[in-house]
Formats: structure tokens, sequence, C-alpha cells
């Protein structure tokens, strides 16, 4: 007699997974919030207004001018605490996917919860008032300017500069092979839905990756040159492709690419696994 064959084996969800599916949705949401405004600033600094803030506080102070700002700002930072929420209970009890619960896995989640907590901070206390209406890139510089002072300063500033430049590279080439959708339900999608995630996913992970490695490069031009006001915020990394022969066509690309991605980030809320 041929002997039964084995039940399949049920993965079993994380303890926390109910517990935080809706914090990592909200949280999603929120950061597609934030692209999609930074892309929208972005893309009127391309056709000529000069006078926007294309990072994360032009975006706040975006929302703050709207009716019910404080509100949409509070929901806003809530939502991002989603996500830091969402991260920790990664940390601590494992991502979903089957090296989820690896060491490293782990420690990519401790990092993640670290940024979106200074995130969340950040936007709460810009919707409390405290927070700075300033720019990105003035905060850059200082702390360019404190890193060069440190003993072998210019080393860890080139070296944090490599660091995003690669990040960046990666970030591209996880959007080209179209690795989210390890992460995302896509049985559940139709058709006309994955062509659209598609295009959002690759053309907004090459735009925030060609942010990222520009902004790489001029941490690390600071760095060899010694020089702070070398470093650059988002705003000025996104004004700096309307400086190449491009020309404002460039920072146009990278900006609709930008509110694709947040566009992208909405279909993560809907459809990813957590």
């Amino acid at each position: 007699m041929t002997p039964a064959s084995p039940a399949p084996t049920v993965a079993r969800p994380r303890p926390a997974a109910r517990g935080t599916a809706w914090a990592a949705r909200a949280g999603l949401v929120a950061w597609g919030v934030i692209y999609l405004l930074m892309g929208l600033l972005a893309l009127r600094v391309a056709l000529g207004d000069r006078r926007q803030q294309a990072d994360r506080n032009g975006a706040l102070a975006e929302l703050a001018n709207r009716p019910f700002g404080a509100a949409l700002l509070w929901t806003l930072g809530l939502g991002l605490v989603g996500m830091a929420v969402w991260r920790l209970s990664e940390a601590v009890f494992g991502a979903v996917g089957p090296d989820g619960r690896t060491a490293h896995m782990r420690l990519l989640a401790v990092a993640r919860f670290l940024f979106y907590t200074a995130v969340a901070w950040s936007v709460l206390e810009f919707a409390a008032g405290a927070g700075g209406g300033g720019s990105g890139d003035a905060a850059s510089r200082g702390l360019t300017a404190r890193a060069l002072g440190l003993p072998a300063g210019q080393w860890l500033v080139a070296a944090v500069g490599v660091g995003i430049v690669v990040t960046g590279v990666w970030t591209g080439v996880q959007a080209v092979r179209r690795d989210y959708y390890r992460q995302l339900k896509a049985g559940a999608m139709a058709a006309p839905v994955r062509r659209a995630v598609d295009v959002t996913g690759v053309v907004g992970g090459l735009a925030r990756a060609a942010v990222f490695v520009a902004a790489g490069a001029f941490a690390v031009r600071a760095a060899v040159d010694y020089r702070p006001d070398q470093a650059k915020g988002v705003d000025d990394t996104l004004r700096s492709f309307a400086g190449t022969p491009a020309g404002p066509w460039l920072l146009a690309a990278v900006a609709v690419g930008l509110i694709l991605f947040g566009l992208f980030a909405f279909a993560l809320a809907r459809w990813r696994r957590v």
C-alpha cells in the first residue's frame, strides 16, 4: 500500500499579525501621502515655481495650509506611528516570508523602526506647532558640519554617503526586478491592477533610487572636499536635477516618479502581506 502523502504545511501567522495589520496599512497610506505631496511640489519647482520646498517639511506645510490641515497632520503622524509599531512587531515576532525570522531581517526591522519613529516624531512635532518649518537642506548641512568635526569625520561622512548610494542602487535594482511581488497578494489582483502596480512600482522605485544616489553622492563630495555646504537634503537634491543638461525635464520626470511611488505605497497598503 502506498503511504499517504503528508498534509501540506500551513504557515502559522505571526502572533502579532492581526494586531499590527491595521498599523501597517495606515503607515503605508501615510507614507504614500508624503511621497505624493513631495512629488507634486517637485513638479511645481520643475514648472518654474521656485518658492516650493520639495521635501517632507514642504509636504507637511502644504497639508497645514489646507482645510482641516491640523487634523490631517495629526492623522498623518499617527499613521506613521503605526508604521513604526509594525516594524517593531517584525523585529520582535518576525516578518512575513520564509526568512522573516532571521537575524538579518530582525536587525533590518529594528533599523526601520528607528527611522519611522524619528519621522513620526517630526510629523507630530509639526502638527503640535513645535516642529520646524525649516529646510531639511539646512539640517543636512548642519549635521554634516558636526560630523566632519569629529575624529575621522571625513571618513564617517564618506561612509554614510556611500551607504546611501548603495541603498539607492539596490532600491533601483529591486524595483526593476519587481521584487515587491514577494510581499504582495498578487493572486487577489486583477491583471489591469497588476499592470498599474508595475508602472508605479518600477518607475516610482527608480525615481526614489535616483534621489538616494544623488544625495549620497553629494555627501561623499562634501566629505572629500571637507565642505559641509556641499551636502544636500531632499529639496536641494531634487533641484540639482534641474541643473543637469536635461534641465527641468529631468526634475519633472523624477517628480512624476515620486508621485507614482506615492500611489505604489497606496497599493502596498491594500495588497501587501503583513
